[in-house]
């Protein structure tokens, strides 16, 4: 029997290869009240367009692992951990 696609990834769709910056620049993209600054909801919102299968514990996850300072929001100094981590995820970098 053969297994569905996707089964055992994060992601409901392959993966496309990102670029450091294309990754910044969607994660910034919705960054919807303008603060240079992304709150859970906008990173939700930003996994989910990437394709996660559980965007808000995505955003959580990435929260954990990028919010240096633990104010609750990921900041321009903080935007590269956030981008690390979606890489580990499977958003390749190129």
């Amino acid at each position: 029997m053969q297994k569905p696609r996707g089964i055992g990834k994060d992601c409901r769709r392959a993966p496309v290869p990102y670029t450091e910056e294309q990754l910044k620049g969607m994660f910034w993209r919705f960054d919807k009240n303008g603060d240079r600054r992304l709150s859970k909801q906008e990173l939700k919102a930003a996994f989910k367009e990437l394709g996660a299968l559980i965007p808000g514990f995505r955003a959580n996850r990435g929260l954990h692992h990028a919010d240096a300072n633990g104010d609750g929001y990921i900041s321009d100094e903080e935007v590269d951990k956030l981008v690390k981590y979606a890489y580990q995820l499977g958003y390749k970098v190129n």
